[in-house]
């Protein structure tokens, strides 16, 4: 078999500009350019040339998810400054055993939060960076 590599990570959204600026301001994604063009794409370097593309789609309602088993991850460089930025915002986040304002260390030391995008879906940030 050859190499493989992730290529990118699609994501329903019901509205764009609400997900885009929460994805920009509350993770601090960097967009970069979409070829569509038809203001219901939005796209995302996160990093190792793998995208997050963000897809409002007009005529489907996003999957209501609510496990957190299923999860989107992000490693963040300095999470204490992540975190200060999720209370500036009001952006409530959880433990994985879903004690509010908690925060998960799993047995190899790698701390994680987890909390919800606009449209329910679970986020993991950590500091395995």
């Amino acid at each position: 078999m050859s190499a493989v590599k992730i290529n990118h990570i699609a994501i329903h959204v019901s509205s764009l500009a609400r997900s885009r600026k929460f994805y920009e301001d509350v993770l601090g994604l960097t967009a970069v350019e979409e070829p569509f063009k038809d203001g219901l794409h939005a796209w995302y370097d996160i990093g190792g040339g793998a995208t997050v593309h963000l897809i409002e789609e007009l005529d489907l309602k996003p999957p209501q998810e609510i496990s957190k088993t299923n999860h989107l991850c992000f490693s963040m460089e300095d999470m204490d400054a992540f975190i200060r930025n999720l209370n500036e915002k009001n952006c409530s986040f959880e433990n994985w055993a879903g004690d509010r304002g908690k925060i998960h260390i799993r047995p190899d030391g790698i701390r994680q939060i987890f909390f919800r995008d606009p449209d329910n879906y679970w986020i993991e940030v950590n500091d395995d960076f």
